[in-house]
């Protein structure tokens, strides 16, 4: 099964930040809506990714970065961030047939780790951005979603300094992937490449679900 949207996710943020009036309630085609999370260790950029492609304004609980807080999080290769997610981001996207996606964006640090349950109660994936800068960040955001059992996709985000140098299935051992789960690249700064890396985990769901023998 493959997706088209009838309007690009870049028209969309493009006419959001235009200031144009946006309608919050459901579209009337809504059908099926689906609570997805967006995880990954902090700094690896779930806010960006949620506000790149959402079709309303996001809703970001964020908080500047103290002095107290760098002394417990880990700031190697993040070191020019000056906010923190301390609750969750919340954005919405409509795709074709009727399917909403709720996107829900989980704080990366061990120390918000008591929100997990409460925030992934529900939902039916996670998208895990991944920074090819730090892979080792990542081991404990991909543990808590396996021990969850959430289903779900990986995404190297790709910062421009991150080393080229990893093959997918080097990457794919490092990260200890299962070989159905699906891993992709993208820019969450772009809407575009944001609402590829979430079909690609749909497309994984779907498939999941699907009849055997189909």
């Amino acid at each position: 099964m493959a997706f088209a949207p009838s309007s690009t996710p870049s028209d969309t943020r493009a006419r959001r930040t235009a200031g144009a009036s946006e309608d919050i309630h459901l579209p009337a085609t809504a059908r099926d809506l689906v609570k997805i999370l967006v995880a990954g260790p902090f700094g690896v950029g779930k806010t960006t990714l949620i506000d790149s492609v959402s079709e309303i304004r996001p809703l970001h609980t964020e908080e500047p970065l103290s002095e107290a807080s760098a002394r417990v999080d880990d700031l190697a290769g993040v070191r020019d961030k000056r906010t923190t997610t301390v609750a969750v981001d919340f954005g919405r996207i409509s795709l074709p047939g009727g399917v909403v996606l709720y996107l829900f964006g989980t704080p990366g640090q061990e120390r918000f780790r008591a929100l997990w349950d409460d925030i992934a109660y529900g939902a039916l994936g996670a998208l895990v951005l991944v920074d090819g800068r730090r892979i080792d960040a990542s081991f404990d955001v991909l543990g808590l979603v396996e021990e969850t059992g959430l289903p779900y996709a990986v995404a190297l985000n790709a910062f421009p300094d991150a080393p080229r140098h990893h093959t997918g299935e080097q990457l794919r051992a490092a990260l200890d992937l299962a070989a159905d789960t699906p891993m992709v690249t993208c820019d969450a700064r772009d809407a575009d490449s944001s609402f590829d890396a979430l079909l690609a985990l749909v497309q994984h769901l779907i498939d999941r679900h699907a009849p055997e023998g189909r």
